[in-house]
């Protein structure tokens, strides 16, 4: 499949992401069920598709920060993998599918855990179990693959726009227009969230700097961090990051990502090295982030492309 190319009209990483962003998707059809996690909590998860075939392909889709089945990207790719005649069904991380979940804990870059064990149940009921993850999603779902190595429970697996290295993303959305357009954006609901657990005194963390917090770095180090068993926001984007875990992904995995991407630097990307050959690197010139726009919806069609094939 040729590699993507932006359409001249839309030139730039910022305005690819947020025309991808704002663009119509296609509808989707979800049942949703709720299963209770090991630890107490739930989660909910939504199917699209016909179940008269339930051993036949099963897309797992893991959303990107503050998303749910309801993002353009999910849609897309969902509709792609009914196409096919596939069912997809989209984990929604704890807290994201419009109800707070019950424990402290949320979800964070890295919770590989929360994936093995969401994949482990799904594999229970399918026989042909496969991965997709979109920016956060798309990294702790490379996590949970290197961590696995040849345990892992999907036969294939493909990452969008993944922040690889999370300490260079945090820094590329933490300085300048993405600052002001796209953490802005995360912030506030991520911090809707947890005002209201504050309120229902689920946690105990200081109001006053979470009200200051104007980076992801802060918010990281106010809350993510220590709500996920982290020393602070250093601690966390380091152990949190997939991209040292590349090298020991045993299962074919594409990862995908963009060199003009605002959240995640080219020079990040230049980086990583040294990876299996089922492993493969795609860093086309244009995209931006989770976006890769265009009048085929081309996103979709290379994920589904390298999922099904042989």
């Amino acid at each position: 499949m040729p590699s993507y190319k932006a359409p001249w009209w839309l030139p730039g990483g910022h305005l690819q992401t947020i025309y991808a962003a704002l663009a119509p998707a296609p509808q989707v059809s979800y049942r949703r069920e709720r299963w209770e996690t090991p630890d107490g909590d739930f989660i909910d998860l939504d199917w699209a598709g016909r179940s008269e075939n339930p051993a036949g392909p099963v897309l797992a889709l893991f959303h990107g920060l503050e998303g749910s089945s309801a993002s353009p990207y999910a849609r897309v790719i969902a509709a792609q993998a009914l196409a096919l005649g596939w069912r997809c069904v989209v984990p929604h991380f704890r807290g994201c599918s419009g109800e707070l979940n019950r424990l402290p804990r949320a979800y964070h870059s890295g919770d590989s855990e929360e994936i093995a064990w969401i994949l482990e149940a799904l594999a229970a009921r399918t026989g042909m179990l496969y991965g997709c993850g979109i920016s956060l999603g798309g990294n702790a779902l490379l996590k949970y693959l290197g961590e696995q190595g040849e345990d892992a429970v999907v036969r294939k697996a493909i990452a969008i726009s993944a922040p690889l290295d999370l300490a260079a993303a945090g820094g590329a959305l933490d300085a300048g227009l993405s600052r002001e357009i796209y953490t802005r954006i995360f912030l506030r609901t991520l911090k809707t969230k947890t005002y209201a657990k504050l309120h229902r005194k689920q946690i105990a963390i200081d109001a006053g700097r979470l009200k200051r917090a104007r980076t992801f770095w802060e918010f990281d180090d106010i809350v993510t961090a220590p709500l996920h068993g982290f020393l602070g926001a250093d601690d966390y984007w380091a152990r949190a990051s997939s991209g040292p875990w590349l090298g020991r992904i045993r299962v074919p995995t594409l990862v995908l990502n963009a060199r003009n991407d605002p959240f995640m630097p080219a020079a990040a990307l230049d980086a990583i090295r040294d990876v299996p050959p089922n492993v493969v690197l795609e860093f086309p010139r244009s995209g931006g982030h989770a976006g890769f726009p265009g009048r085929r919806r081309w996103l979709a069609r290379r994920a589904l492309d390298f999922l099904s094939a042989p």
